[in-house]
């Protein structure tokens, strides 16, 4: 893709730029892949052509990669997981089998060593998260031009926006980050009932009537900067890992040389990115984990 009449800004760009589906306003100005300018004469819902288009969307765009790959990779973890367990045998089993109870044996004893409560969903969810967050996580070890590449093949478009890992994108990682923190509003209610709820928030640090405006301000930084901080810091390393890859893939367009050293570089990369993916996955399961022990915790407010 950089030799086809990208610069080397224009192919970073390219591919950091998602598929966005939005509304476009009448009377905007859209300019096509051969520099001509056409005039919406309707308020007109359609993919974006680059990224200004994309950012004129608003707020209500939506990122069909993203959206895509997220479920595609949801689907097949709930396909092969449940695979696994239809076919679990007590004798030798399949490799898959293997994975598979090694995955959960492995999540279970985190759950149990940070989850002193009684839940049934939060194993479950554990399991889910760390899977899930693997596998997107996981498509950063794709080689960045083959799938984009493919994509435009098949639709015709050689200047379709394509991003394939689902945890580059703000988005996806802050949208996750928010359903855990729904879920921990949720139990602490439900745990400790809106009165504890609300005491907890105005008590704490300072047990006294004349600190609790302090107090609330205090707590309340600090909880909405929970879902913040979890789906910012998931989003910021697998961001950051597409752009090195990206970076080394510059290096195929400039010789033979640089090429071989890309290579290098790629692999060595490529190798110590997959602590990078596992590591990000596993943080993210335990913090929520920690999250929905904090929301069972009636006796301390913390």
């Amino acid at each position: 893709m950089a030799s086809e009449g990208l610069t080397q800004t224009g192919y970073i760009q390219h591919h950091l730029q998602n598929m966005a589906y939005g509304k476009l306003p009448a009377g905007y100005v859209r300019v096509d892949a051969e520099g001509h300018q056409h005039v919406l004469e309707q308020a007109t819902w359609t993919l974006a052509h680059t990224s200004q288009e994309a950012a004129d969307m608003g707020f209500w765009a939506v990122h069909l990669d993203t959206l895509g790959w997220s479920i595609a990779l949801g689907a097949l973890f709930c396909f092969l997981f449940t695979r696994a367990a239809k076919r679990a045998t007590s004798g030798v089993p399949s490799g898959l089998q293997s994975f598979v109870e090694l995955v959960v044996e492995f999540v279970d004893g985190v759950v149990k060593d940070t989850f002193h409560h009684s839940n049934k969903l939060v194993a479950p969810m554990g399991l889910t998260i760390f899977m899930w967050v693997f596998m997107m996580n996981l498509m950063d070890l794709v080689p960045i031009d083959w799938l984009p590449l493919g994509a435009q093949v098949i639709s015709g478009d050689p200047h379709l926006f394509f991003k394939v890992v689902p945890t580059t994108d703000p988005n996806a990682t802050l949208g996750m980050a928010i359903g855990v923190f729904l879920l921990m509003i949720f139990f602490s209610i439900k745990n400790k009932g809106i009165g504890g709820f609300v005491k907890e928030l105005a008590l704490h640090p300072f047990n006294h009537p004349l600190m609790i405006p302090f107090n609330l301000f205090l707590e309340l930084v600090g909880l909405i900067a929970k879902p913040i901080s979890l789906g910012l810091r998931l989003f910021g390393n697998l961001y950051a890992g597409e752009m090195i890859f990206i970076l080394i893939a510059l290096l195929y367009s400039a010789g033979l040389i640089a090429g071989i050293g890309g290579g290098v570089l790629q692999l060595g990369w490529a190798i110590f990115h997959i602590l990078v993916i596992t590591l990000q996955a596993f943080v993210f399961m335990v913090l929520t984990t920690v999250y929905m022990a904090m929301a069972h915790d009636v006796d301390e407010s913390h």
